[in-house]
């Protein structure tokens, strides 16, 4: 993992950095319902690559925010589950995904993109 050059100028900051980018916060959304296989969690995050999965997990679990536990079997079996620290972090971001969903129509139009039919 790289190093970061310059401390962090506030608690948004470190929290950014920890779940900064397109997938991680929805790769929490996934463990947010409990442990799950790699292969669950490429279906539980639409569009996400195999690739790019593997190096958020990473980065999740070097963070301590998951936990992988890999199992000593053939073939080989490996979950993935939120630690206690994922589990707060997961409780900051529903009040983010309660402003997204009151916000979502506003945001799709400003965005040019067809707003999802609940």
């Amino acid at each position: 993992m790289k190093q970061r050059e310059r401390p962090y100028s506030c608690g948004i900051d470190a929290a950014l950095d920890v779940v900064g980018g397109k997938w991680k916060a929805l790769i929490l959304w996934a463990l947010s319902t409990g442990t799950q296989r790699f292969g669950e969690l490429k279906q539980l995050v639409p569009g996400v690559t195999e690739k790019m999965l593997i190096q958020q997990l990473r980065e999740l679990e070097h963070d301590g925010v998951i936990h992988r536990e890999v199992y000593a079997q053939v073939p080989p079996k490996v979950e993935y589950s939120l630690t206690e620290l994922g589990v707060s972090l997961n409780e900051a971001l529903e009040t983010l995904g309660a402003w997204g969903s009151a916000n979502m129509t506003h945001i799709c139009a400003v965005k040019g993109v067809e707003a999802p039919v609940h």
